[in-house]
């Protein structure tokens, strides 16, 4: 028997094919979503995966939300925390809502999530959680600010949450992808999307599922060793 897998934003891209894949390695997974009610009923439907509707900046809701969860799976034995947003413009012309929207959708929510399964995950000695960073995290992009101080601050609280939990049972790391070839970024104009691939040593854009194998992995048992890393998927973009 699988374990219970919870994916944060795991109806569309990244989060859909990491759900599919831990799926399909036998654990019982949910998915959480935020808006898009027709991308949650069609992912359902093709995977019979469950979504559960709640923001996961707000930490009241992901309380909520995470009792919903246990009642219908089970306590939260692997956390990945996918959901994030981007609002991206240069910081000269920043608005302290767009700062502050980033900051709480793909920082704050990993705080929520995470603190309120790890007193769990630590009483019964067990505990996966991966954290989905970026290249932009760690290089820096011209117009995200909010986004590359989310992502790299997800990459510090890795870290240390990892230090407090590894003589637990638990392991938390982070996976840091390059461009991937989802429909956000498949909408870019064609000529930014060229010069972004020419960019990329091995010439393409990643596949989510590419990315899917990696999260699948660091919370197998296999994996069990592993602890506080970054485990960069970006075609070569950038090595660290």
């Amino acid at each position: 028997m699988g374990r219970v897998a919870l994916v944060t934003g795991g109806t569309r891209g990244i989060g859909a094919a990491i759900a599919r894949n831990l799926q399909e390695a036998g654990h019982r997974v949910a998915v959480t979503y935020h808006g898009n009610e027709d991308a949650a009923a069609a992912f359902r439907k093709e995977t019979g995966i469950e979504p559960f509707k709640w923001d996961v900046s707000d930490f009241q809701a992901c309380e909520d939300g995470l009792k919903r969860v246990v009642e219908a799976f089970g306590p939260v034995e692997i956390l990945v925390n996918n959901a994030g947003i981007t609002r991206d413009v240069t910081l000269h012309r920043m608005k302290p809502e767009q700062w502050d929207a980033v900051i709480r959708t793909n920082l704050t929510s990993v705080f929520n999530m995470v603190s309120l399964t790890i007193v769990g995950m630590r009483e019964r000695g067990f505990g996966r959680i991966v954290q989905i960073s970026s290249i932009n995290g760690q290089k820096g992009q011209i117009g995200q600010a909010n986004y590359g101080a989310a992502k790299a601050g997800v990459l510090g609280f890795t870290r240390a949450v990892a230090l407090e939990n590894a003589s637990k049972g638990i392991t938390v790391n982070a996976v840091a992808p390059g461009y991937i070839a989802t429909e956000m970024v498949q909408a870019v104009p064609a000529n930014v999307l060229e010069s972004i691939v020419a960019q990329i040593p091995v010439g393409r854009l990643g596949e989510a599922d590419e990315i899917a194998h990696g999260v699948r992995y660091l919370v197998s048992d296999e994996a069990s060793f592993v602890t506080g890393a970054t485990l960069t998927i970006n075609g070569g973009q950038y090595m660290i």
